[in-house]
């Protein structure tokens, strides 16, 4: 490995030729310049490991040679060299951007002490730069990462828009209508996830999931279903600005689902009427949801009027989110609350 390779910048001719001969027995190849000017010059021509550079000069004194060398490409460390035991001086050295100062003494002692600052800022930088490459590699590899997290979500999104369309194509041929039904619901929860996996590979965040943007198209696709001429449904929505990590927002979207469907189908038999989704927070990391209709209200004890696997499913996904849906059934309609932690 060869020497370091130091610029010793220094109007004393004499202090010159002693550094260059001190610091070359303590194993640097040292380049000497008689003033800021030609020490920039040298530092511009060519790259230095470390620079030594002195207050006291004629025409640049040391803080504008400093200032100069500022203006580099790469600036290797500075260790600034003063007669000064003024305690200011250093202090505005280091505030230019010097890395490590030493007080110019007489005799070997002050090279014992410049040699030893050259090691300690070469040992800095050297750590500072394997920082500044390992940041630059984690970044890189997050980058990757992402990239391909991003293409495992619109594979994911893809391939439960396959499904979701086998099972559509199943529907269409069956001649029951509860199973039609069954099967349709099938879609509605299959679509709830695929939406969450759109939201991910088309987001810059490809680990959670912004709860406004996916809601509004979640309720959007809801209305479509559920809105028609012969029975319409009026589907509103206030969500807080949210975000839910992929697994959680899933399981809010399934809830959302199940919910707002049962609204649609037992809450108004005879007449038009409104479903009502929010989405707040409460602070402290935990949030409310609220699924509210205005229809004829349910029995809490009485026999599921579907299938059931509804229940099921809501059920399992509050318990997901370490958490249970309570109704509120002491008003008109219904209003299902769901309380978690982001």
């Amino acid at each position: 490995m060869s020497n370091p390779t130091a610029l010793y910048i220094d109007d004393d001719e004499g202090l010159r030729r002693l550094a260059a001969k001190a610091l070359g027995r303590r194993g640097y190849t040292v380049t000497v310049a008689a003033d800021g000017e030609e020490g920039v010059e040298l530092a511009r021509a060519r790259s230095f490991d470390v620079i030594a550079v002195d207050h006291y000069m004629p025409g640049m004194n040391g803080l504008e040679t400093l200032k100069q060398l500022d203006t580099l490409p790469t600036r290797p460390p500075v260790v600034y060299v003063t007669g000064s035991e003024e305690g200011s001086i250093a202090v505005a050295a280091l505030k230019a951007g010097a890395s490590d100062y030493v007080i110019k003494t007489v005799g070997d002692d002050f090279f014992d002490l410049l040699a030893s600052a050259f090691a300690q800022v070469l040992a800095r930088s050297s750590l500072e730069q394997a920082k500044a490459a390992a940041e630059d590699e984690l970044r890189a590899t997050n980058a990757r990462l992402e990239a391909l997290l991003s293409e495992v979500n619109h594979r994911v999104a893809n391939s439960l828009q396959m499904v979701s369309a086998m099972v559509g194509m199943q529907a269409g041929v069956l001649g029951d209508g509860a199973a039609r039904d069954a099967l349709a619901d099938t879609q509605r929860r299959i679509a709830a996830i695929a939406q969450v996996h759109r939201r991910l590979y088309t987001s810059n965040d490809v680990e959670s999931v912004d709860m406004q943007e996916y809601l509004a198209a979640l309720v959007g696709e809801l209305s479509e279903t559920w809105s028609t001429p012969e029975a319409p449904r009026t589907l509103s929505l206030d969500v807080e600005p949210i975000r839910l990590t992929t697994d959680r927002a899933v399981s809010l979207g399934v809830i959302v689902t199940e919910l707002v469907s049962n609204a649609c189908k037992y809450a108004y038999p005879a007449r038009a009427g409104e479903v009502r989704v929010a989405l707040t927070s409460e602070g402290d990391g935990r949030f409310l949801l609220a699924v509210e209709d205005d229809g004829i209200g349910m029995d809490v004890g009485a026999k599921p009027r579907g299938t059931g696997i509804g229940t099921k499913l809501i059920r399992a996904m509050a318990q997901s989110l370490h958490s249970i849906v309570e109704y509120d059934t002491d008003r008109t309609g219904v209003r299902a609350v769901l309380r978690a932690a982001v």
